[in-house]
């Protein structure tokens, strides 16, 4: 850190003899706000641990729900095939015993 503020001394010297104190101070300024922006900007994307927290809350509810739907439509699923399974062993017999009477 000292070293990083001898050179910005140096540089702010460099600068305000070639520029005026004006033009390198104000240019300075800008730097400054620019990076204060920047690093706002950075840390206003970076997630928290409560935001990973709610972020896997969230997907273990939504995981929770489509396993009770799924199971849901697999019972639905079920119940028809029974049905369909009785309706074709009920017209299988009645084709036997027709054919048998005859």
């Amino acid at each position: 850190m000292y070293l990083e503020a001898k050179e910005t001394a140096r540089l702010y010297k460099l600068l305000s003899d070639k520029l005026g104190n004006d033009t390198t101070e104000a240019m300075f300024k800008y730097i400054d706000n620019k990076t204060e922006r920047s690093v706002e900007a950075t840390i206003k994307t970076l997630a928290t641990k409560d935001d990973l927290s709610l972020a896997i809350a969230n997907v273990k509810e939504d995981i929770a729900n489509v396993k009770y739907e799924l199971s849901n439509k697999i019972s639905d699923s079920i119940k028809w095939m029974f049905i369909f399974w009785i309706g074709q062993v009920g017209a299988t017999l009645a084709m036997v015993f027709l054919f048998l009477k005859k």
